[in-house]
Parts: structure tokens; sequence; C-alpha cells
């Protein structure tokens, strides 16, 4: 009455997080690019360009600029950041640079030095002006 027929169906997550990862422990030294998101637990001495999310772990440091669409940070950076929709900076993070995002969540205790351009996104990118001021401000 009823067929043997069985269908194979396969599920596929858009949510799932997989990402490249930089292990603590692990040093980089140059410019990264990535058309995924992107981890880092290590050290990263260059710029970051992703076309995905970037995690910065807290045992993190990146020495350079980072370009991402969206990004939640507990390490450090030193260098200017462009996110493109949401930066999220935890309690422990550390950033000494100028950033630009849509949008900013701020944890009680990170740390900020520089500028924030905030807002729905501009021609102009933050990586063109150089010689302007920075601010110093600390989340308490």
């Amino acid at each position: 009455m009823f067929g043997d027929k069985k269908e194979n169906k396969s599920v596929v997550s858009k949510d799932i997080f997989s990402a490249n990862t930089i292990q603590n422990g692990t040093s980089i030294i140059g410019d990264v690019n990535s058309e995924g998101s992107i981890r880092i637990d290590g050290k990263l001495d260059g710029s970051l360009f992703t076309k995905g999310k970037l995690v910065v772990g807290s045992n993190g440091v990146i020495s350079g600029d980072v370009v991402c669409q969206k990004a939640n940070i507990q390490g450090r950076i030193e260098g200017k950041i462009e996110v493109k929709e949401i930066l999220v900076l935890k309690q422990s993070a550390i950033i000494q640079g100028d950033i630009n995002t849509r949008k900013l969540v701020v944890e009680e205790g990170a740390i900020f030095d520089g500028r924030i351009e905030m807002g729905a996104p501009k021609n102009k990118s933050i990586h063109t002006n150089k010689d302007e001021p920075s601010i110093q401000k600390q989340a308490v």
C-alpha cells in the first residue's frame, strides 16, 4: 500500500558560526583577507579584512586596521575599526584607535581611546583621514 521510498533530506543551517581561527599562542605578521568569519585568540600584526563576523577573544590582539561586517571584541585592537553593522565591546575589550560603525554596544569596563563615528554608512571611510586628533574615553 505504501511504497518503500525514502527521501533523503539534508538540512543546512546558515546560523552556524564556522570561522577561521588564529589560536592562542599563534602570531601572524601581515594582512589577513577572508571571505568568511574569523576568530582571533592569538596575535595579528597587520590589517584584517573580512566580509563576515570578527571575534577577538580575551587573549586576542590585533595591531592594525580592521574592516568587517560584525564584530565582538573581548581582547585588544590597536588600529582603526570599520564595522558595517554592529560592534560589541565586551568588558575586557581594549580599543586604541578610531571606530566607524552603524551600531555600538559597550559593556561596563571596556576601554576605548579614539573617535567614534556612528550611523548610516557614509561615502568617506575613517581610513582616509589620519591627521584628526583623538579623544580618550573609558566606559565605567
